[in-house]
């Protein structure tokens, strides 16, 4: 999962579940098994946004139920901020969590940095053969474990159904289809076809997926996004803006995309599952049969969305790593997961998780899962998150007409080679 790359420096924590002074920081007051018996205390930071925040804590809670000599010092932490404050306590030696939920771009940052508890011959690692193949890979690097795989996602479009109807225009295969149908919709409806994130490079992926182009060919250590597929995925976000059949933004558009959908201003935006609940709370979605996902509009030559999702990450350096490990294997249990998707209809990364009747049932995962199983894997390396800043910065010049697609497209190669020194 990923919802915007908003801000490198802590805001304020929002603490929930009995945080305590002593909870935050590597296990508290230490513990560990007493007599065979889990005890101590676990701060667990959680990155989840304001729709899901409230089951995971709940989830929590069940782990202390499980567990009652153990407390949970839950903390919810900002997703834009989460990065950098862990790296900030963790290489300061002090308040870093015991457990993080970690994006998947994030665990071989902070396994290369030394920053993460292997896990393999762990309990927090609990019948591995029944994980998704697809959602392991971000758990990996340099030969070992770093993470329990909790939520697998991608990218889809969202769309208001009667706004579409309205229009009479049917939803959109690709970009081409996309930018024809945006006169007719602002015509019949007064809303702007699409919202376009042009704050998180993450988003900028299903249009380079589309074109046929990547960030990097990590096999062959190459970089590619300078090559002619990036070249037309940055002129096709710039040609949607300057058509006005999308509206974009600068900063903040986790918050602005959302806002425009649920109000019905837009009538379509390419985003996550995790957005789902949130959606469906605004007027546009009173009627929650009113919100269809269909797969992202493809390019000219391809269509693809990128695979992302949640892990469930260790601090090396944790006071109580039993305690911690049995969080892990509790939170990244089919039960929970099942939960989770009941309740936020976020997609499970275990296998068995799919052959639950009420899983089955879920629209939202009936149409995710093909996704996700068709999704494009990013490069799971040290350096895979530090690939969105430069093509941040590019992105805007484009879109402000500080630079044309090429001279963008070369200059996020320049700096992905600076950044990865045997990559041609």
């Amino acid at each position: 999962m990923r919802r915007g790359i908003r801000g490198a420096l802590a805001t304020a924590l929002v603490a929930g579940l009995a945080l305590a002074a002593t909870g935050c920081g590597s296990g508290g007051d230490g513990g560990g098994a007493v007599g065979g018996e889990l005890s101590g205390t676990v701060t667990f930071w959680d990155t989840s946004n304001d729709a899901e925040k409230a089951t995971y804590r709940k989830l929590a809670e069940g782990f202390q139920k499980e567990h009652p000599k153990v407390h949970v010092s839950y903390v919810n932490v900002p997703f834009g901020d989460a990065n950098a404050k862990f790296k900030n306590a963790a290489g300061g030696g002090a308040g870093a969590p015991d457990v993080m939920r970690t994006e998947v771009a994030w665990v071989a940052d902070f396994a290369n940095l030394g920053y993460l508890a292997p896990l393999d011959g762990t309990p927090a690692l609990d019948n591995t053969g029944d994980y998704l193949p697809q959602a392991v890979g971000s758990t990996r690097f340099g030969g070992k474990t770093y993470a329990a795989p909790q939520v697998i996602d991608t990218l889809a479009l969202f769309y208001n159904k009667k706004l579409l109807q309205d229009a009479g225009v049917a939803v959109p295969k690709n970009v081409t289809e996309l930018a024809a149908a945006a006169q007719k919709i602002k015509d019949k409806t007064g809303a702007t076809a699409l919202y376009l994130r042009g704050d998180d490079p993450y988003w900028f992926l299903p249009y380079l997926y589309g074109e046929g182009g990547d960030m990097v060919d990590a096999a062959h250590k190459k970089v590619t996004i300078d090559s002619a597929a990036g070249v037309r995925a940055l002129r096709t976000i710039k040609q949607l803006v300057d058509s006005k059949a999308a509206v974009t933004d600068a900063t903040d558009g986790q918050e602005n995309q959302l806002k425009a959908l649920k109000d019905g201003t837009v009538a379509m935006a390419i985003d996550g599952p995790w957005d789902i609940e949130g959606a469906r709370a605004g007027k546009a979605f009173q009627d929650k049969g009113n919100l269809g996902v269909a797969p992202v509009p493809g390019g000219s030559t391809a269509q693809g969305s990128p695979q992302g999702g949640w892990d469930l990450s260790v601090y090396a350096g944790s006071k109580n790593l039993q305690a911690a490990y049995a969080f892990v294997k509790y939170m990244s249990s089919a039960k929970v997961q099942q939960e989770t998707t009941d309740k936020l209809s976020l997609l499970p990364t275990r296998k068995s998780v799919y052959n639950v009747p009420a899983v089955k049932q879920n629209e939202m995962v009936a149409f995710f899962k093909p996704a996700v199983d068709g999704a494009v894997q990013r490069p799971w390396i040290a350096q895979g998150n530090s690939l969105f800043e430069p093509l941040k910065v590019q992105m805007n010049k484009v879109l402000t007409g500080a630079a044309t697609p090429e001279q963008a497209a070369k200059a996020v190669g320049d700096a992905y080679r600076k950044l990865l020194k045997d990559y041609t």
